[in-house]
């Protein structure tokens, strides 16, 4: 079988940690071109990988070998991107935020479906074992009814991830768009709708620049949220976890509550309301912590996805719908008031 030959737009610390070795340890992939406008990085890879090196994105998509591209640039230009390399008849992995608006969201979703090619957005809490698991235990019904939850994900920001530290495009909202929000909220929204089944339909939200200096974007937020079957929970992202970090979501239910990531031995516990409990150890979550890069199936699920053609877990369309719930607590915020989804 032939392989998939890609090109990875963006040479950060999100394509060196995740995308690039996953899709080089793809058996069904050939990386051929690799993109970034600092043009030592994405040559530096083009040799590693015996691929070309470009600074520019639009050459880079007019390549006629290149079938698929990862997009890992700065969160303004992922929808141009994505929406171009589409355009010139390409599979696009986007990273999350996929959007800065709900119109550039509507426009990757539409672009992907009249050329036919497939959209897929890097969620990876998904394909977390323990949260798969937890999916599995929710539709399963031994929980019975889900009342609340609590979610957060936070550490101790990007400067000690970025490839370009305490100087990284992640701080400067014209590139950025949104902070911890966009970076780490996103992920939490997505991973309770995939969880729960269901969509959120209001949302109450602080959202706070309190602990970077010389940044424009948010590090700290709050969030109250409603389901439509009247599931309520709070959803904190953060950049001011310092020490730690904290990926942990727990769920309150008729018959018991379920910790997930909230263990350091155990992924996924039960504690049932009848004094059983249940103790999972699936392995661990991905983490940016050095040392702790594990697969995150993302690359495995959007090669799957092109090769069988069939359509992405995390397609456009679920990517649109987790972004809007981080627009309207930014709503919120603004506006300091209840936000109708």
């Amino acid at each position: 079988m032939p392989k998939i030959k890609v090109g990875i737009i963006g040479c950060g610390s999100i394509a060196k940690h995740r995308h690039i070795p996953e899709y080089a340890m793809n058996k069904n992939v050939e990386i051929i071109a690799f993109c970034d406008i600092v043009h030592e990085r994405a040559q530096a890879f083009a040799d590693e990988h015996n691929a070309m090196a470009y600074t520019d994105y639009k050459d880079l998509i007019q390549n006629a070998d290149i079938e698929a591209v990862s997009v890992c640039a700065p969160n303004s230009f992922h929808a141009p991107i994505s929406i171009a390399a589409l355009e010139a008849g390409k599979h696009v992995l986007c990273e999350k935020p996929m959007a800065t608006s709900r119109e550039e969201a509507e426009a990757m979703i539409a672009v992907a479906k009249r050329n036919g090619k497939k959209l897929m957005i890097a969620h990876n809490q998904r394909f977390v074992s323990s949260h798969v698991k937890a999916r599995n235990i929710i539709e399963r019904g031994d929980l019975g009814k889900i009342y609340s939850f609590r979610t957060a994900f936070g550490h101790g920001g990007p400067e000690k991830w970025s490839a370009d530290g305490e100087n990284s495009w992640f701080f400067d909202k014209e590139r950025a768009f949104i902070g911890a929000m966009g970076d780490l909220g996103v992920h939490k929204t997505d991973l309770l709708r995939y969880l729960i089944g269901e969509e959120f339909v209001e949302a109450a939200a602080f959202v706070e620049t309190s602990a970077k200096q010389n940044s424009t974007v948010d590090d700290n937020a709050v969030c109250i949220l409603k389901s439509e079957s009247g599931i309520i929970g709070t959803l904190a992202a953060s950049w001011a976890y310092n020490g730690g970090e904290d990926n942990s979501t727990v769920f309150y239910a008729e018959n018991g509550m379920m910790r997930l990531e909230d263990d350091p031995d155990y992924s996924l516990i039960i504690h049932y309301k009848n004094g059983s409990s249940e103790r999972h150890s699936l392995g661990a979550i991905q983490s940016n912590d050095e040392g702790k890069q594990t697969n995150t199936h993302v690359i495995e699920h959007f090669i799957a996805c092109i090769l069988e053609d069939s359509e992405p877990l995390v397609n456009g369309e679920e990517g649109k719908k987790s972004l809007a719930v981080i627009f309207a607590a930014l709503e919120s915020n603004k506006k300091k008031q209840i936000v109708r989804i």
